[in-house]
């Protein structure tokens, strides 16, 4: 009986340390995830803006030589 006392001591005094450890995780992952999407966001984002820059300077170039 003394064995199971001790063992249950031990994952008392882990399991506080295991919690903390696991929101950490979660929070540094959530993060990452954030900042991939916004880079991705980003870089979405920036190829839409060229697509038009380039689009207005082909139009532009068109009735000029016509």
């Amino acid at each position: 009986m003394a064995r199971m006392d001790t063992v249950f001591e031990v994952l008392a005094a882990l399991i506080p340390s295991l919690g903390v450890g696991l929101l950490f995780f979660l929070a540094i992952r959530a993060l990452v995830n954030a900042d991939r999407n916004e880079r991705t966001a980003l870089a979405r984002l920036d190829a839409a803006e060229a697509a038009v820059v380039t689009d207005n300077d082909s139009s532009k170039e068109s009735p000029s030589s016509t």
